[in-house]
């Protein structure tokens, strides 16, 4: 199915405050996240890895006894799907301790926790990173024997539903676009939680790869890219930019896309989510 994604920034300006209501609140098991009252001064955008719905990442997250979910997950049709209070948290960011000492941090061994405690998880319900071949663009699949990304070819994603680059970002040249319907409710979604809990709007440029001042807890917006050199949510669409840019002042011009370190850990077909190392 294509789904259309011109956004009207004008009508994204325009759009109502988040009505609580709207939200589909999860009946989430409370042995899932950690019910601690934790103040918060980051909101974080992630890509699931996955199909455009929510339940299976919610299945999938069922499954895990390591507390790993984000608050939120919006999926293809723009449905935001609230799982915990944002006054709570669980692991979602997985920064590695080692990857912390060597960016200078004397508190490597529980910053990670620190990190997912201070921020709030978004989830947004698409692919991320695809392969193309003959046939078409399909899910990215790590293969083990010959440690190389082909191509999951159950699934063919319609080439209007694709953004490529000229070169690679995070080791992909193409992704599967986030949707309007979900860029309009992240949009949406960040005016409300950086009113509610007085999170800066203000756009950085450096969100696009590994930032010193997402580990520091710099008060903001950012991605998962930001934390870690081997995750590709979110990728810099554009539109996905244009919005960023239209809720908040720009705090610095953004690149569209650049070549940051390679993967250290492969992805798989689950969701965008790693465990805890502290």
């Amino acid at each position: 199915m294509s789904i259309h994604i011109k956004i009207n920034i004008k009508i994204m300006n325009e759009l109502s405050p988040l009505n609580l209501s709207e939200l589909v609140q999860i009946d989430f098991p409370e042995n899932q996240y950690y019910r601690e009252t934790t103040s918060k001064n980051q909101v974080v955008i992630h890509h699931t890895v996955s199909g455009g719905y929510a339940q299976g990442v919610i299945n999938w997250w069922n499954q895990d006894p390591q507390r790993i979910a984000t608050h939120f997950i919006i999926q293809q049709d723009g449905t935001i799907f609230q799982l915990y209070s944002s006054k709570y948290w669980a692991h979602h960011l997985g920064v590695k301790a080692d990857f912390l000492k060597n960016m200078g941090f004397t508190d490597y061994g529980t910053r990670n926790t620190l990190l997912n405690k201070s921020t709030i998880g978004i989830e947004i319900c698409r692919w991320g990173g695809l392969v193309k071949d003959d046939n078409g663009f399909h899910p990215a699949k790590w293969d083990t024997t010959t440690k190389k990304y082909v191509p999951y070819t159950k699934i063919t994603i319609p080439v209007e539903n694709v953004q490529s680059f000229p070169r690679p970002f995070r080791d992909f040249y193409h992704f599967e676009k986030y949707t309007s319907a979900q860029l309009i409710s992240v949009s949406r979604m960040l005016t409300y939680l950086c009113d509610k809990f007085g999170i800066s709007k203000e756009y950085y440029g450096n969100m696009w790869d590994v930032s010193k001042d997402a580990l520091a807890g710099k008060p903001g917006i950012w991605t998962h890219v930001s934390y870690r050199p081997d995750k590709s949510d979110c990728f810099p669409q554009t539109e996905l930019i244009n919005m960023l840019q239209n809720i908040g002042p720009i705090k610095t011009m953004p690149p569209i896309y650049n070549t940051p370190p390679p993967y250290n850990t492969p992805p798989t077909l689950a969701p965008d989510v790693f465990r805890p190392n502290d």
